[in-house]
């Protein structure tokens, strides 16, 4: 069988060996090439030894060329500010590109300058991205070649909260996220405030309501309503390597319980094959999804303020990166969605 050629640029990173890994086992495809900003060119198995025997390939700096011989889709896990001016010449020389960065999820060019701090002047390939959350996008997913992998928080939040924003439920003037992600969210660069000793036995707020993802997260969910929808976000780091447990508090706008909500949710989310919809009285917890594509979701009602309080958990890594990115591959290429994923 003929397997799809695979690049992965960014490929040193923390989501880039996580597509290492979950490529490795998927069955109709083969990376066939590797890059990163990187000193000296590199064997895989020398940076990642988890892949020795596994994949013969050398990493090294980018080269288009050599690129565009290797590849039929590329995958870009570079930082945000570096795909927008590589992913047009991409898209030049026929390749099918699904960016885990930031650069296109963002459909206002002038947000860029104030959450990422840097100017996007490529609108029109704004408008052509498809934002790469399946659950919502899958139709436009199918037929894209330029898809725009979600954030891990907003992955997270946009799930929790988006069957009662779409269907009314959830006011539109204020939802409260809180959300605690491992360390490898702020990924694989040495810096001091992410030491072990700095991070172990500690929680900390950071970004506390300026976090880059605000907007992304205020975009799909206004996008749901149909009205501005606007959030208070507070990220905190804890000591864990990998997952997010976000909790969304939304003050409902009509009288619910927590069985009709949670029947809502399953209803919403039927058919989907990486989110799972818990029963009433159990709740998401981390351990239930690292290393797997899945988003738990539970829920309750708080029937006294008429608030619901919706909690979700994924693996940032995987459906909140590298197993989205694998879930937007399949579909697009018109393939088994949940090939080679968990």
């Amino acid at each position: 069988m003929e397997k799809t050629n695979i690049g992965i640029i960014g490929a040193t990173g923390y989501a880039g060996e996580e597509l290492i890994r979950i490529l490795l086992g998927h069955p109709k495809v083969k990376i066939n090439y590797l890059a990163a900003k990187i000193e000296t060119a590199t064997a895989c198995e020398k940076i990642f030894p988890a892949f020795k025997g596994r994949l013969d390939l050398v990493c090294a700096e980018l080269d288009l060329d050599k690129l565009n011989k290797s590849a039929d889709v590329v995958f870009l896990a570079v930082p945000h500010g570096a795909a927008y001016e590589l992913v047009p010449e991409l898209l030049e020389a026929g390749k099918v590109v699904i960016d885990l960065s930031a650069d296109f999820r963002l459909k206002d060019a002038v947000l860029y300058k104030k959450w990422y701090h840097f100017e996007h002047k490529n609108k029109p390939l704004l408008d052509k991205a498809v934002y790469g959350l399946p659950e919502v996008y899958r139709d436009k997913i199918q037929k894209a070649k330029l898809v725009a992998n979600p954030g891990c928080y907003p992955t997270a939040a946009i799930l929790a909260a988006l069957p009662l924003v779409k269907n009314g439920f959830a006011s539109p003037e204020k939802i409260i996220l809180d959300a605690k992600s491992g360390t490898s969210g702020a990924g694989r660069t040495l810096k001091q405030d992410l030491l072990f000793s700095e991070v172990d036995e500690s929680i900390r707020p950071y970004k506390v309501n300026e976090h880059q993802h605000s907007p992304e997260i205020e975009q799909e969910l206004s996008f749901a309503a149909q009205k501005k929808v606007n959030i208070i976000f507070v990220p905190q780091l804890v000591p864990i390597t990998r997952g997010i447990l976000s909790c969304a508090y939304m003050k409902l706008q009509k009288k619910a319980n927590t069985s009709e909500l949670i029947k809502l949710y399953k209803e919403f989310y039927r058919g989907e094959p990486y989110v799972r919809v818990l029963d009433a009285g159990v709740f998401p917890q981390v351990k239930a999804v690292q290393f797997s594509n899945y988003c738990d979701i539970g829920l309750k009602v708080d029937e006294e303020s008429n608030t619901a309080i919706v909690i979700s958990a994924i693996d940032n890594l995987t459906k909140g990166a590298s197993g989205q990115a694998v879930q937007n591959l399949n579909i697009m290429m018109g393939w088994e969605e949940t090939l080679g994923l968990a």
